[in-house]
C-alpha cells in the first residue's frame, strides 16, 4: 500500500559513513523489496548514495572537514547546509532518522527530530569516550537508540542509561579482495619485482594537505635503503574532480622535488591494503581496514598546530588510533603531529618489510582486533543487517499498519 512505503531520513558526512550509508541503503531495499514496498530515501550523502536513490538534500564533502579549528573555520557553511536539512525535515516529515557518526551536524539534527516526534537512530557513535563527554546528554536527550561498532563502547553508554548496542564494525564483514597480486599490478602500471607499500593520507582534502607531504618525504628515505620498493597512494572516491586534481598535483609536486619516485595513483584502497607488504596510514577508517585486512602498518597524523595544542588538553584516551584502543595495547607504531618526520616512520615500518619478529607480531595482534571486531553478535548476522533490522523494528512500532519485512 502507498501509505506502507516509509521516509527514512539517512545521514552520512564523510567518506567511511557515507560507504556504511550506501550499505544499509542496500540491504533496506532488499528487505523492503520482498514486500513490495519502496522505501523513500532523503537527507545527506554522496555519490554513492545518491546513485542508489537518496535525494540528496546536501552533499557530504560540501560538510566534511576535519579538527577544531578547521570546523570552526567552516561553522558559516556547515551550519548553511544545517538549516538545509532541518528545513527538509519540517517539510517532509521522514518516519525516522538513521544518522550516520558526524556529530557535528547529526547531534543538532537529533534534536530536531525529537521536537517532531521522529524516532532516531545514531549509527556509528561520535568518540564522546575521548573527549567532549558533556555531550552525552544530548545523546540521552534526543537519541532513541545509538548503535555502536566498538566493543567498549556499549558499556560506556549503557553505563550512562543510554540504549545502546554494539552491532560489530561493518567492516568486519566485507570479504577480502579477491583482485590477485597480477590483476592488482597489471591494473595499476605496478611492478611485480618490487616491494609495494601503501600510502593513503585520508579521504578528505584537508588530511591529504597535511599528511601526504610527511608520507612522499618518509618514502623517499625509505627508498634510500631498499631501492626494490614502489608506492601506492590510493584516492577517495568521496573527492571531488577538483580535490582529486589538487590531490594529483601536490603528489607529483611534492615527488618531483623529492627526486622521482616510484609512486602510482590507485583508486581501491582496500585492494591496495590487500597487495601491498606495508603502509603508512592516515589514522581514522583505514587503520581498521588494514588491520582487518592484516597488513601491517604504521599510524601517522597532522592536524594544525591550534588543534594539537587543544586536543592534547581534552583527548582522555591512552591511543590515538582505533586499532590500539581495540587492542588495549600499542600495537601499531603511532607518529603523531611532531613525531610524524621521515626518519621515524622509516625507524618504525622497515622492521615491518621483512619476515621476523616484528612482523609477525603485529600480523598476530591485527588479527586479534579482527577477532573483537566480529564479536557480539551470531555469526550469521552482519554489522549493515543488524542496524537494518533495528531500522525495520523502530518504523513497524511507529507504522503499525506496515507489513511486516
Amino acid at each position: 500500500m502507498p501509505d506502507q512505503s516509509p521516509t527514512i531520513f539517512l545521514s552520512a558526512g564523510e567518506a567511511s559513513g557515507e560507504h556504511y550509508g550506501a550499505l544499509l541503503m542496500e540491504e533496506l531495499i532488499s528487505r523492503f523489496g520482498s514486500s513490495g514496498i519502496e522505501p523513500r530515501f532523503i537527507g545527506m550523502g554522496g555519490n554513492r548514495m545518491e546513485a542508489l536513490g537518496l535525494q540528496c538534500i546536501v552533499r557530504s564533502e560540501d560538510v566534511a572537514v576535519m579538527g577544531i579549528t578547521e570546523i570552526v573555520r567552516h561553522l558559516p557553511q556547515i551550519y548553511r547546509e544545517y538549516r538545509k536539512l532541518k528545513s527538509a525535515i519540517q517539510t517532509l516529515r521522514p518516519d525516522i532518522a538513521v544518522l550516520i557518526d558526524f556529530p557535528d551536524i547529526h547531534l543538532k539534527l537529533a534534536s530536531e527530530f525529537q521536537r517532531l516526534g521522529i524516532p532516531v537512530i545514531f549509527f556509528v557513535s561520535p568518540q564522546l569516550w575521548a573527549w567532549k563527554k558533556g555531550r552525552i546528554r544530548k545523546v540521552q536527550r534526543f537519541v532513541d537508540r545509538m548503535l555502536v561498532i566498538f566493543p567498549f563502547e556499549e558499556p560506556f553508554y549503557r553505563e550512562r542509561s543510554v540504549d545502546a548496542r554494539y552491532v560489530g564494525h561493518p567492516l568486519a564483514d566485507l570479504p577480502l579482495p579477491a583482485i590477485t597480486t597480477e590483476e592488482f599490478a597489471k591494473a595499476n602500471g605496478l611492478d611485480p619485482e618490487r616491494t609495494w607499500i601503501g600510502l593513503l593520507p585520508g579521504s578528505r582534502i584537508k588530511e591529504i594537505r597535511l599528511n601526504l607531504p610527511g608520507m612522499l618525504a618518509s618514502a623517499r628515505l625509505l627508498l634510500k635503503n631498499n631501492h626494490g620498493l614502489q608506492f601506492v597512494l590510493p584516492l577517495a572516491p568521496t573527492l571531488t574532480a577538483m580535490q582529486r586534481q589538487e590531490a594529483l598535483a601536490m603528489a607529483e609536486a611534492e615527488a618531483q622535488a623529492l627526486g622521482k619516485l616510484p609512486l602510482k595513483f590507485v583508486d581501491d584502497a582496500r585492494a591496495t591494503l590487500f597487495r601491498c607488504r606495508a603502509s603508512i596510514v592516515a589514522s581514522g577508517t583505514a587503520t581498521v581496514e588494514a588491520a582487518l585486512i592484516g597488513n601491517p602498518f604504521v599510524v601517522v597524523y597532522r592536524v594544525s598546530p591550534l588543534t594539537y595544542a587543544i586536543a592534547k588538553r581534552v583527548v582522555t584516551v591512552p591511543h590515538v588510533a582505533m586499532v590500539n584502543l581495540v587492542a588495549d595495547q600499542r600495537l601499531v607504531p603511532e607518529l603523531i603531529q611532531d613525531d610524524f618526520h621521515p626518519p621515524a616512520v622509516v625507524q618504525a615500518l622497515e622492521p615491518l618489510l621483512a619476515d621476523g619478529p616484528a612482523r609477525s607480531k603485529m600480523v598476530a595482534g591485527l588479527a586479534e582486533v579482527g577477532r573483537k571486531l566480529r564479536s557480539g553478535r551470531a555469526a550469521e548476522e552482519t554489522a549493515i543487517g543488524t542496524v537494518a533490522g533495528e531500522v525495520l523494528a523502530m518504523l513497524q512500532n511507529g507504522k503499525p499498519g506496515m507489513a511486516q519485512v
